[in-house]
């Protein structure tokens, strides 16, 4: 008992001061974690100390813990028979993890008392989350202290986590605590534990704290962790490694004796890459774009706060575990086949380290609400690749065919097979039919970029600043981002939001028609504009007639008529029209439609200018598709 409570006391203290002197982050959940890899039975034996602040002014009766390796534990786990993956593990290959000591403060075992609870679907063949009842509930405002230990099988490579090879990647791979959410905090009524099951779709939630971990693995193996690097000492065959960071809400790691790594400094962080040999020469890319990047949030948000940060080039035998954010440890995929203006490296570093700011910072629900962290990541990886690569060449730069960032979101959310398969706020487990990603990432981007236009970009960097300087460090819901929309836009914008966010309605506006009538007598001409509006969704938008003598009129819309005309007099006759010519709306579904031309003659020389425009018009049609 005495030992005990002399190596938590010893914990807090390495943890600068765990519960005293300000910090940075709440640090509600902390770990020390020590850890032994197995490479021949391909399993990890762990122990876990646990610090455990209770911040509400609730009595904490018992803890939740995700287990997600028992994701991996049999064909009819919620995550694998939802993710259509039954049947991809053999019996050697599926992983679990057991837990089979867990004791208190007071030497009390619990472990006993424990019990899985499938509580999304009542699956009782899964066992992802793991509910142990306490003997001492902790107090309102109190501190709870556990050890326990733990033993899992490390899954054949799956998504995000796994092994293949002599490539291992750790992610979710430890018992952690899920997140108890006082009343008032997100949508909690009352005090209550956010602790879902492991679904294929969507990621996860989990509380800020400290960790400090050791990792005991073969001497020939390198390691990339989340954090810095404490200490490094061989014992025998054996090397221990020992981690720690600050301020996170998760840990993760990888290994493989065939690392290699590269460490550059930019802004004061140390940059840490890892790959396999034959993957160094893109080294260059990452940190050029990761380097870019960084600044540009710094400039538009707000500094990184971490001393580190490292990026996993995984190999191709470990590629399910690539393109992952987690806190200071970035996972990527890069192909060594494509050509460079195949910018799949630099776009995957780009959106993974925004990750940093929104999920690690901004420490949003990603499985109930997956746009607050993967739909702002995609808006702000079309804003910085467009930026970093001009003229809309971020995503595809080769002989000649060119493909920017934002047009490439476009592309994949319109020419998914059905647009209006789910609202955003649909929870990540509930996209059953398909529909997650094309939701999730691409329409939350192609919105946030239509309220970038009605709003203008000054006014929308000012709301995403003060969203991100208000709640770094908390876990915001959607309701809080539409209030900071509306308090710093200075308008009501719940219109917009019911139609983009809580609904499925399709935008799509279209100039009809366009003529212009010379008056003889005045030598003016009366000029008209026919305008649809053929989606269901209501937009204000504005409505550009061109006249012969160069000069343009802007007029104002607020597109809720299925149809409008605009009619002017002026010294001059109309020759186009345009319909939200700034592509304020790029949400509109279908851009081809927004312009009209006036034709001048019947004569060949018309016929021939209008195959030529159709031509163009088709192209750029079959340039949008692509």
């Amino acid at each position: 008992m005495i030992t005990r409570v002399a190596t938590i006391l010893l914990f807090c203290l390495s943890s600068s001061c765990l519960l005293k002197g300000q910090t940075i982050s709440p640090r509600i959940a902390n770990y020390k974690i020590q850890v032994e890899l197995d490479v021949d039975q391909k399993t990890l034996k762990g122990s876990q100390k646990i610090i455990w602040q209770n911040i509400s002014t609730d009595t904490i009766k018992e803890l939740r813990f995700h287990l997600y390796y028992n994701a991996f534990k049999n064909d009819q786990s919620t995550f694998l028979k939802n993710g259509g993956r039954d049947g991809f593990l053999s019996n050697s290959e599926f992983g679990w993890t057991e837990v089979f000591s867990f004791i208190d403060s007071d030497d009390t075992q619990l472990v006993g008392n424990s019990y899985y609870d499938p509580v999304d679907d009542g699956n009782v063949k899964d066992q992802t989350v793991l509910v142990i009842p306490l003997a001492s509930p902790i107090m309102p405002l109190g501190l709870g202290e556990f050890e326990m230990e733990w033993k899992a099988k490390i899954p054949k490579i799956m998504v995000r986590t796994g092994y293949n090879k002599d490539f291992y990647f750790f992610a979710q791979w430890f018992p952690k605590l899920g997140v108890y959410e006082p009343a008032g905090m997100r949508y909690a009524t009352k005090g209550q534990w956010n602790c879902h099951q492991y679904h294929s779709s969507g990621e996860y939630y989990s509380d800020f704290g400290n960790y400090n971990v050791s990792m005991t693995l073969p001497r020939n193996f390198i390691v990339a962790s989340s954090g810095d690097l404490l200490s490094k000492r061989d014992e025998g065959e054996m090397t221990v490694w020992n981690f720690s960071v600050e301020d996170v809400i998760d840990f993760t790691w990888s290994c493989s004796p065939h690392f290699v790594s590269e460490q550059r400094v930019h802004n004061g962080v140390k940059l840490k890459y890892y790959s396999y040999p034959y993957k160094t020469h893109f080294a260059d890319r990452y940190f050029n774009t990761l380097s870019f990047t960084m600044d540009y949030l710094n400039d538009h948000l707000g500094p990184y706060p971490y001393p580190t940060l490292s990026i996993v080039d995984a190999p191709l035998h470990g590629i399910f575990c690539g393109g992952m954010e987690y806190p200071t440890l970035i996972s990527s995929i890069s192909f060594c086949f494509l050509p460079k203006g195949v910018r799949v490296a630099e776009t995957l570093i780009a959106h993974e380290y925004i990750h940093q700011y929104f999920m690690q910072l901004i420490a949003t629900n990603e499985t109930e609400e997956p746009w607050m962290d993967e739909g702002i990541t995609t808006y702000y990886e079309g804003r910085i690749m467009d930026a970093l690569y001009e003229g809309n060449r971020a995503s595809i730069d080769v002989l000649g065919f060119k493909v920017g960032n934002a047009e490439f979101n476009r592309t994949e959310f319109f020419g998914s097979s059905n647009i209006k398969i789910a609202p955003n706020t649909r929870k990540s487990w509930e996209f059953e039919d398909g529909g997650y990603s094309s939701i999730s990432y691409n329409k939350t981007a192609i919105w946030l970029k239509t309220l970038e236009g009605l709003l203008g970009i000054e006014k929308m960097d000012e709301i995403m600043k003060e969203y991100f300087l208000r709640w770094k460090f908390k876990h915001p819901c959607k309701n809080d981002f539409v209030d900071i929309v509306n308090e710093i836009s200075g308008t009501d914008m719940h219109w917009f939001f019911d139609q983009v966010l809580e609904d499925v309605l399709v935008c799509d506006y279209a100039v009809d028609y366009a003529w212009s009538v010379e008056n003889e007598e005045t030598g003016t001409y009366y000029s008209s504009v026919i305008v649809h509006r053929l989606g269901e969704m209501k937009i204000p938008v504005e409505v550009r007639m061109s006249f012969e003598d160069g000069s343009q009129r802007l007029e104002e819309w607020d597109g809720e008529a299925p149809s409008f005309r605009f009619s002017c007099n002026e010294n001059s006759k109309l020759v186009s029209a345009e319909i939200d010519p700034d592509r304020k709306i790029y949400i509109d579904k279908n851009f081809i439609n927004n312009s009209y031309s006036i034709k001048k003659s019947k004569s060949i020389k018309h016929y021939f200018n209008r195959f030529l425009m159709n031509t163009q018009q088709a192209l750029e049609a079959f340039n949008f598709i692509i």
